[in-house]
């Protein structure tokens, strides 16, 4: 008969059984591989993803940034401010809305673009993982974080 000391649930939690912990140390891992990456191009990987965004759809507010990112305007603004005095990157108050900053690409921005083109091809290969499970692990990781985001 199975007891309540069986159930892996009611057991001390380990390390090593904890899907919180596999996210982290493979997100530390991820993100080594892409500091080594990017430093190439100059640019931290914070850095990378709001260029990311930037070359997606450039000229988005802070907020707009923010809400694809995932990070909040105090986390944000201190990184914009960054990106811009290395000019990456302008930050300009709306003419329609002051309340809102447009934040657009510079020439330079623009241009580290087809340097990072090559970095997903990089970063496939250093998963040894084919393309299809690396979309699949993708999905259940967005899906993942949406569920998460539902409860945080």
């Amino acid at each position: 008969m199975a007891t309540k000391n069986d159930n892996p649930l009611h057991q001390v939690p380990r390390l090593d059984g904890q899907l919180c912990f596999a996210l982290y140390s493979t997100s530390l891992a991820m993100n080594k591989l892409y500091r080594k990456l990017l430093r190439k191009l100059g640019i931290t990987y914070s850095q990378y993803l709001v260029l990311m965004v930037l070359w997606e759809e450039d000229q988005q507010t802070v907020s707009a940034l923010g809400d694809k990112l995932y990070l909040d305007s105090a986390t944000l603004t201190p990184l914009l401010k960054r990106m811009e005095q290395a000019e990456l990157l302008t930050r300009t108050r709306s003419a329609s809305d002051e309340r809102q900053v447009i934040v657009a690409l510079t020439e330079q921005g623009s241009k580290l673009r087809e340097e990072a083109a090559k970095l997903p091809e990089q970063i496939l290969g250093a998963t040894t993982c084919s393309l299809d499970q690396v979309v699949g692990i993708k999905k259940q990781l967005d899906a993942l974080r949406d569920n998460l985001m539902k409860n945080a």
